[in-house]
């Protein structure tokens, strides 16, 4: 079983930048895409990002691509969201997935509790 615990969120500014990060423990898990995703009240889990097990690949949706990048330390089971020039429509709960390097919800399958990011004008 693999435990994916995320951490960084917080309420900020409009323009701010914050750095979330997803702390892994459990069995070796190395070789899975992390991906990370969000939803906001009374939408459906939305696509972020996503980085291949090698870190060679990655993948970004429209509306973030440029202002978010996804990294991953295998060495530490960290993986990282750094996300700048936030905006108000931001605003979500921020999960972080271990899976197949997908867009798709549906396939990750270890997903952490989530963390509030909050982003006001």
């Amino acid at each position: 079983q693999v435990q994916l615990a995320e951490s960084g969120g917080g309420s900020v500014q409009a323009g701010d930048s914050l750095r979330l990060s997803c702390s892994a423990s459990g069995r070796a898990f190395s070789s899975g895409a992390v991906g990370w995703f969000r939803q906001a009240p009374g939408k459906e889990r939305a696509f972020l990002a996503v980085i291949s097990w090698s870190g060679d690949t990655r993948g970004y949706a429209d509306s973030v691509k440029g202002r978010f990048t996804i990294s991953r330390d295998n060495g530490k089971n960290t993986y990282d969201l750094q996300m700048n020039s936030l905006k108000p429509e931001d605003t979500a709960v921020y999960y972080c997935a271990i899976g197949r390097y997908s867009s798709a919800p549906s396939s990750y399958d270890y997903w952490g509790q989530g963390t509030q990011v909050t982003v006001s004008s």
